[in-house]
């Protein structure tokens, strides 16, 4: 008499959920496009702004200020009609620090990964980060990125090159200003948010029906 067959175990039903649950995705990927393409559109207005560069550097245009308060005059009506060529000279000089130092570089592009996949941009359904078999809540993620951010700032060469970078770019634009003549001007009014505020304009909160908020 023939034996019976023996029943088939249901393994791979099991296995396929878990794979399933396993692939949640950590991060929110429509909150992060939605961070780009804000900043981006930003980016672009904020430049449409910016003053010819042949006006910036028209070489008869510069003379010796008077005095001290007359040097400050010039800087502040310059401040206002160059505001977005200054920005620019600013991130190009801090650009071009860092790409002669590039270790600086890779610590602080992992650096800002870190702030973006594990606190900025992670779903809110997300598993909790587990690290050595033990889960940490968004706060314990949270002080644990400020830690490390003051680490890599203060106890590596990030913090000086950013700040001596900066320092450097700030000299360049206030003896500029403080050299160009703002008599052929025309200083226009603009809102106080104007082209500095739309470069930062991607931090503000976004419409209730544009997708999921973005943890800035």
């Amino acid at each position: 008499m023939a034996s019976a067959a023996p029943p088939i175990l249901p393994v791979s039903s099991a296995g396929g959920g878990g794979a399933a649950t396993a692939s949640a995705p950590a991060i929110s990927v429509p909150a992060l496009r939605l961070f780009l393409s804000r900043l981006s559109d930003s980016a672009r207005r904020s430049l449409a702004h910016r003053r010819p560069w042949s006006e910036l550097l028209d070489r008869t245009a510069f003379a010796r200020p008077d005095s001290l308060s007359d040097a400050a005059s010039r800087l502040r009506k310059n401040l206002a009609y160059f505001r977005v060529n200054y920005l620019a000279l600013l991130a190009a000089a801090l650009a071009l620090s860092l790409l002669t130092h590039p270790f600086s570089l890779l610590l602080l592009l992992a650096l800002l990964a870190a702030w973006a996949f594990l606190y900025l941009f992670r779903a809110a359904d997300a598993p909790p980060l587990v690290l050595f078999r033990r889960p940490f809540s968004d706060r314990e993620v949270l002080a644990g990125l400020v830690l490390i951010t003051l680490l890599v700032v203060f106890l590596t060469s990030v913090g000086s090159l950013i700040v001596s970078a900066l320092m450097v770019g700030a000299a360049i634009v206030c003896v500029h200003g403080a050299f160009r003549l703002p008599e052929d001007l025309f200083l226009d009014e603009q809102d106080p948010g104007g082209p500095a505020g739309g470069l930062l304009s991607f931090l503000g909160g976004a419409p209730a029906s544009s997708g999921p908020a973005v943890r800035v």
